[in-house]
């Protein structure tokens, strides 16, 4: 690994071009590339909501998904091999329902905010929803070009992943005892007065 990381930059990329694991070279802006990024911006946007003061279990279960979110980029960029194990949506399925087990039953739909913590959590659940546009894009492109398969559990990891993220917003106001931002309807709405 040190010597892999021991020169940043190579001049290899001014071409616009990347390479990937398995060898050959593709376009920065090509969708598997997009992908990939968009996997990275979302681990990015998890270790800023780690600067926050995030109650155990959450804050170790976190940094195992960056892991997994690293893990996930590299199955990415090893198109043709499935590498990403599929107990790892499991794990998600039940940090879903042991952090959903407290919360109260939603009657509303939410809105981000409340605190700074919970707020990066909905920023890393709608950056975790592109990314999985991205890869249903990318699965779908390859369908189509009968190219190296996208594995399914990706998919699954991500999809998974966007409601862990959104229990966790909620998790984390239960903790700090932080009532959630609630849409009303009809909010914007002028009253009978005019006001």
């Amino acid at each position: 690994m040190a010597n892999r990381l021991s020169t940043i930059t190579t001049r290899t990329g001014d071409d616009g071009t990347t390479g990937l694991a398995v060898g050959h070279r593709v376009m920065k802006c090509d969708l598997r590339v997009q992908t990939m990024g968009d996997v990275d911006e979302l681990n990015s946007h998890i270790g800023l909501l780690l600067t926050e003061p995030i109650p155990e279990p959450l804050n170790t279960e976190l940094i195992r998904i960056q892991h997994d979110l690293f893990d996930l980029g590299a199955a990415l960029c090893m198109p043709g091999f499935d590498v990403f194990p599929e107990k790892a949506v499991e794990r998600l399925d039940k940090l879903i329902a042991d952090f959903n087990a407290p919360l109260k039953r939603l009657e509303e739909f939410i809105l981000p905010g409340g605190s700074r913590a919970s707020a990066y959590a909905h920023i890393a659940r709608t950056v975790c929803r592109r990314a999985e546009r991205s890869l249903v894009a990318l699965k779908e492109k390859a369908e189509k070009q009968k190219d190296a398969e996208t594995p399914e559990v990706l998919l699954h990891y991500l999809n998974r992943l966007s409601d862990l993220l959104f229990v966790a917003a909620r998790w984390i106001h239960h903790q700090a005892g932080v009532t959630d931002v609630l849409w009303h309807k009809g909010f914007n709405k002028p009253d009978i007065q005019g006001d």
